[in-house]
């Protein structure tokens, strides 16, 4: 026992002393940046901009539906009276119909697709807005970190009065009501 108590307490001193004082503790506020998203008023347009050109593309997508189901009962109604060759070049058209769609749906929708860089082309100058009175709001109020908790939880819990939401949307010049946030 005598020769383990050197080991115990060896590494305690160290984290004891290498401990930093509770003066240098570092200050981390937290935005929702959904919740300033939404009070930001040219947002509702961007968002409306963005809704209608997906519903437009969601349109396109319907109508290359309705025309692969209108080609499926057609075949499947003459099948019997078809030859072989033609039965193949059938099944092609469809096959090449529904190939298309997946493209069309992919190239609109898709990870790289047109909607998303319209999005980040659209919400590029709001989301730097923010990040500069982010900026602004944590120098000026001695914040050590920031952190956004919107999208994935980044916090399973938090403290409301860490929230600088509100001192954001004020720096960009937005005053709401206390029971918006």
């Amino acid at each position: 026992m005598k020769k383990l108590l050197p080991i115990l307490i060896l590494p305690l001193a160290i984290l004891l002393t290498a401990a930093p004082p509770a003066s240098s503790q570092q200050k981390i506020g937290y935005i929702d940046s959904d919740v300033i998203m939404r009070e930001i008023p040219e947002y509702t347009g961007i968002r409306q901009r963005l809704e209608t050109i997906a519903q437009n593309w969601k349109e396109e997508i319907d109508e290359m539906q309705v025309e692969i189901e209108r080609l499926k009962q057609d075949f499947e109604a003459r099948e019997i009276l078809f030859t072989p060759d033609i039965r193949r070049q059938r099944q092609q058209e469809i096959d090449r119909k529904v190939r298309e769609r997946e493209q069309y749906i992919s190239r609109r929708f898709g990870p790289d697709g047109d909607y998303f860089r319209q999005q980040e082309e659209l919400l590029e100058p709001l989301q730097q807005r923010i990040l500069e009175a982010v900026v602004k709001v944590a120098e000026s109020e001695g914040y050590d970190h920031i952190f956004d908790r919107a999208g994935d939880y980044l916090f399973l819990f938090s403290r409301r009065r860490w929230d600088i939401s509100r001192d954001v949307l004020q720096e960009m010049g937005i005053f709401i009501d206390d029971d918006a946030l």
